[in-house]
């Protein structure tokens, strides 16, 4: 008994690694060849617009509702933690732009994106591959990642926009909590916004946002194409594609801030 249990914590420790390695192998594949035997330009042009219209322009509304909520959130926190008369009340104002713009704004809505959008892109190319849809494009002569997973990049290319303007909700969230709040007056919040502003972090948090859309467009894509099994299936591939997103980013997140602000 004790030689079987460790036959198989050893097959258990040795099989996950490759598993990971494997999967990791199988994405880096399906990219590149997302980008192989493209679609005519004709049906590409219209998928691309209805992937710009499913993924950016369907989740402004809830972008723009969490912006302003966590914007106001942190103009309050930062003014209920000033308890020091001498500490001069711009300073609501320079944290909030600092936090909306360095990392509310691109990494928090990052992975709001990775739920719903993700999520979406799972289960529709996951409900393909079970209804054999895909492999009936594959037997057209259509390549059907290129098909499925390229209009999706292109879509989720334009997400800088959708950032910034997460960027200007949340910091006028910060500025109704903090004026209206009694917090701070409008006057020295907008002196905290102007006060030692450096241009490059919008910059740093446009770069982080184009990464981001790069994989919020293609893992979850991978985690439907590759899926196996019934329906059932089509919802675990759909959990499992979040999670693995949000990991992406957040190790994403620590490695382009220290590699463009350390």
């Amino acid at each position: 008994m004790k030689f079987n249990i460790l036959i198989f914590t050893h097959a258990t420790a040795t099989h996950y690694p490759m598993n990971y390695l494997a999967s990791i192998g199988s994405y880096a594949i399906m990219v590149r060849e997302v980008f192989k035997k493209p679609t005519k330009w004709r049906i590409m042009k219209s998928l691309i617009l209805k992937e710009i219209d499913d993924l950016i322009f369907g989740s402004l509304g809830i972008i723009i509702f969490i912006s302003f909520f966590i914007g106001g959130v942190v103009a309050i926190q930062t003014a209920l933690n000033i308890s020091n008369p001498l500490i001069p009340r711009n300073l609501i104002g320079f944290a909030t732009r600092q936090s909306v713009i360095l990392e509310f704004a691109p990494t928090f809505t990052s992975i709001i994106m990775a739920g719903k959008v993700g999520s979406y892109i799972t289960s529709s190319i996951g409900t393909m591959r079970v209804t054999e849809q895909i492999d009936a494009l594959e037997v057209m002569g259509v390549n059907s990642l290129n098909y499925l997973v390229f209009p999706k990049i292109v879509a989720m290319f334009f997400y800088p926009f959708a950032v910034a303007i997460a960027m200007y909700i949340g910091i006028l969230g910060g500025w109704i909590a903090g004026v209206f709040g009694g917090f701070s007056s409008s006057a020295d919040f907008v002196e905290g916004l102007q006060l030692d502003f450096i241009p490059y972090h919008v910059t740093y948090s446009f770069i982080k946002s184009v990464v981001f859309a790069f994989v919020i467009a293609t893992v979850p894509s991978y985690h439907g194409y590759y899926m196996k099994g019934g329906a059932l299936e089509v919802g675990k591939a759909a959990t499992v594609s979040f999670v693995w997103t949000s990991v992406v980013i957040i190790i994403l997140n620590y490695v382009l801030t220290q590699l463009m602000l350390g």
